[in-house]
């Protein structure tokens, strides 16, 4: 692609020469000739002077260097969409594969794609332009949106509901029974029955093997816009709001209420039955036991303020030099206790 179409593409400014070729993006370390690539963190700066690509993607008051410069306000916002211009475009064609398993009552939309070993559960509907890879199940009742992208071996349990444009990665299970038992007076356990309702609401993503749970009653629900990474846990009768990040192993327990704009950290755990106030962050590894107030920044176990947290953790490495001062400082007092003891008199 000629640099001056790419620039009108991602509505930038072109400093340099517009008939330049750009084949692919990368990043600004391993680009070379006919690659874009773009400088958003103020570090990187120095790089753009060595830089053998042959454009990059710079804020309007970024120096340049000897490479061609678009000019934006968001360059990393820029280069992800570069990214979604460079990428191969393959997708199922529309249509029901003959090793699909779709129940008679079952409703697909326009310019659906079915593919091998999916089954449809009675009275599910699945909306216009979907895509459903191989060995995905969507139980009775469930209710899919338009736009959506389900990858081989997606679970949905029965009356789940999703809304448009939500991508689902290999091995997402929606709307499995949550953890929920009784414990009886011999010891063993009697199941609540979990049979309330999960929904998903528009243009979120769930990423590879995260698990979204049902409640016994009420309902799980995560609200438009969040973007969930792999191998995370909702527990049943968790919401979560609107642009909520949430990155790998985090664990939310049940009947928690996340607010919008929160972000968790990889590894995150966040009690049960707790309030997450709107714009809070937890770092990695945090345990959250207690209610955040909006915009708090936690890190730590139990997690307490942030810079709180960074204080304590540098602390915490100077514990070994700080006992032995501590046993240095005994020994001393000891032994100014002893020669009081001995000679009758105070020190003076």
């Amino acid at each position: 692609m000629k640099l001056r179409d790419l620039a009108e593409r991602l509505a930038c400014r072109l400093e340099g020469d517009g008939e330049i070729e750009i084949v692919r993006v990368a990043g600004i370390e391993d680009a070379g000739p006919g690659d874009l690539t773009f400088v958003a963190n103020p570090k990187y700066l120095p790089a753009v002077a060595t830089t053998r690509a042959s454009a990059v993607l710079l804020r309007d008051d970024a120096p340049a260097g000897s490479s061609a410069v678009l000019r934006t306000a968001e360059p990393y916002l820029a280069f992800a969409r570069a990214v979604g211009l460079f990428a191969p475009r393959w997708q199922p064609e529309p249509g029901v594969h003959p090793m699909a398993a779709v129940a008679h009552d079952a409703h697909l939309g326009d310019r659906v794609s079915i593919g091998a070993f999916v089954s449809v559960g009675e009275a599910a509907v699945v909306g216009d332009r979907t895509i459903i890879f191989p060995n995905v199940t969507i139980g009775p009742g469930t209710r899919i949106g338009a736009d959506c992208v389900l990858h081989s071996n997606v679970s949905i349990r029965e009356r789940v509901t999703i809304g448009d444009r939500v991508v689902l990665q290999n091995g997402v299970v929606i709307g499995g029974d949550g953890y929920g038992f009784v414990r009886l007076g011999d010891g063993t356990h009697e199941k609540i029955p979990q049979v309330a309702t999960v929904v998903i609401e528009d243009d979120v993503e769930l990423g590879a093997n995260t698990t979204v749970d049902r409640p016994a009653v009420g309902e799980t629900r995560i609200k438009a816009g969040s973007k969930i990474d792999n191998l995370v846990q909702i527990a049943h009768g968790v919401t979560v709001g609107r642009n909520v990040l949430m990155a790998a192993q985090v664990g939310i327990a049940g009947s928690t209420d996340i607010g919008d704009d929160v972000v968790f950290g990889g590894q995150v755990g966040v009690g049960g039955h707790l309030t997450i106030g709107r714009g809070s962050m937890a770092v990695g590894q945090s345990g959250v036991t207690n209610s955040l107030e909006p915009g708090a920044m936690v890190g730590g176990y139990p997690a307490i303020d942030l810079p709180s947290w960074r204080k304590a953790s540098v602390l915490l490495k100077r514990l070994p030099e700080l006992k032995r001062r501590v046993q240095e400082l005994e020994a001393r007092l000891a032994e100014l206790a002893s020669r009081v003891g001995l000679h009758g008199d105070s020190p003076r």
